[in-house]
């Protein structure tokens, strides 16, 4: 009992990247179709990771508009090529996109926070397979960090901005999950252990 109230409070600081970026918990698994009702205006990505092969996504532009288009300049930009997933979780999230590879770091311009305890109406529920952004605590905060979680994790929802989903490629990440050895309950992964995200390319 101990040990589990130990780890939910961990989970519940993981998503903390800039200051830190807070990161998602677990909650009961719901296949990658199943994320949610069919999205609106939408772009598409692909995720290239080494070793591993490539996770295809859809991208919500009608839900969380500012969000994709943060997403794809940075992509488009080259900015995610050759950083790394710097905390991994299995049973949760895996997260990457900080230039430091420990949490801290981020692009050079914050975006306003697109989720339900920002003002702001967002839909897209924190289900198995979903991407969204890491932040601090202040709402307005992300930048470049994204998790995209590997178990539903809807405890999420109204407080961090989801805007897409995984459409090919889920096994991908769930093995990365498996494989990885956090140091620590937060899911820090080694630097020399951090899988390496060698292309980030928005399709259309």
């Amino acid at each position: 009992m101990k040990r589990s109230l130990l780890l939910i409070l961990a989970l519940a600081c993981v998503l903390c990247a800039c200051g830190r970026q807070a990161a998602p918990a677990p909650a009961a698994e719901a296949p990658a179709a199943e994320v949610a009702e069919e999205f609106q205006s939408l772009r598409h990505a692909e995720i290239t990771i080494r070793d591993y092969g490539t996770v295809k996504l859809e991208l919500d532009e009608g839900s969380a508009p500012i969000t994709v288009a943060n997403f794809c300049k940075l992509a488009q930009q080259g900015f995610y090529d050759g950083l790394t997933f710097h905390r991994i979780m299995d049973g949760f999230m895996i997260q990457g996109g900080d230039p430091k590879g420990d949490g801290t770091g981020g692009a050079d311009e914050k975006i306003r926070g697109e989720f339900a305890q920002n003002g702001v109406d967002n839909p897209i529920s924190h289900v198995k397979g979903v991407i969204s952004m890491a932040r601090a605590k202040d709402p307005d905060s992300a930048s470049s960090q994204f998790f995209i979680t590997v178990a539903d994790a809807t405890f999420l929802d109204g407080g961090y901005a989801a805007f897409g989903r995984v459409v090919e490629g889920m096994e991908i990440l769930e093995q990365i999950a498996k494989d990885a050895r956090p140091v620590d309950n937060n899911g820090t992964i080694p630097p020399d252990q951090q899988p390496v995200i060698e292309s980030v390319v928005i399709t259309d």
